[in-house]
């Protein structure tokens, strides 16, 4: 076969051997599936809010929950990634007769298809909650494929900081600092209701963009303002993933390659 078949090949080998975990450990995949839906539950009927918001609150919670899911699947890339190196999986990978391109191009094939399925069983609960799109399904496929964009660019992240991290228990670091970023984001506020600096850090967070745009193709209610940022929510949504990938997706294979040097 042409190199390029042997990558598709190889790539293609390894992400069976990772959609083979779920098989192996369905708790695992459970749980993931489950967290953001307690999560949007918990908003939706615990917690509540809306402060600044016009129209139906779950209407606009729902697509902000879409988002945070896609930025806090970093978390499970990062274990797994860090899991693996552990092991020693990824080392026997290098030294084995195929792509090394592969490790990383199964591994992010395989979180993009679990994220899939994570973002239509959120979207199945948020329809059960009243949730609804009302644009045309062009807009709301555009949606959920900005949603997949962002869910990219943290993937990659993830993997990057993963092999920076090393050991698992240094996920925990991490995670403390991925929380409080995904919280400050107009996901589940208006940026309107919050002081103004804040308001202004809020709608700068590459999740906001996301957030807006999304909310907008789907005909739900955004968080009003006037700022730049907020009227340009889906070139940024666009452009801060790309961003993103453009810085991580270079330094997670130069890592990569660097492993065991």
């Amino acid at each position: 076969m042409s190199a390029a078949a042997w990558v598709v090949s190889d790539s293609w080998t390894m992400t069976r051997r990772e959609l083979a975990h779920w098989a192996r450990q369905p708790v695992q995949v459970v749980v993931g599936l489950a967290f953001p839906v307690m999560m949007l539950l918990m908003f939706g009927f615990l917690v509540g809010g809306g402060r600044g918001v016009d129209g139906e609150y779950v209407e606009f919670l729902v697509p902000g929950m879409l988002v945070l899911t896609m930025a806090f699947g970093l978390e499970g890339t990062m274990t797994a990634v860090t899991q693996d190196l552990g092991k020693g999986v990824i080392d026997r990978f290098r030294a084995m007769p195929m792509s090394s391109s592969a490790v990383l191009v199964g591994r992010s094939a395989a979180d993009m298809l679990q994220s899939a399925v994570g973002l239509a069983v959120l979207a199945g609960v948020g329809m059960l909650l009243g949730w609804r799109w009302h644009g045309s399904p062009g807009a709301a496929l555009t949606a959920f494929a900005l949603l997949l964009l962002l869910r990219f660019a943290m993937l990659w992240i993830g993997i990057y900081l993963g092999m920076v991290a090393g050991r698992p228990e240094l996920v925990v670091a991490v995670q403390i600092l991925v929380w409080p970023v995904g919280f400050l984001s107009n996901a589940f506020a208006s940026p309107a209701s919050m002081p103004g600096w804040l308001g202004a850090v809020v709608e700068w967070n590459p999740m906001s963009a996301t957030a807006t745009a999304v909310r907008d193709l789907f005909g739900n209610p955004a968080a009003a303002s006037g700022s730049w940022a907020f009227e340009h929510a889906g070139p940024l949504a666009v452009g801060w993933p790309l961003l993103l990938l453009a810085v991580f997706v270079p330094l997670a294979v130069g890592r990569f390659r660097g492993l065991g040097r």
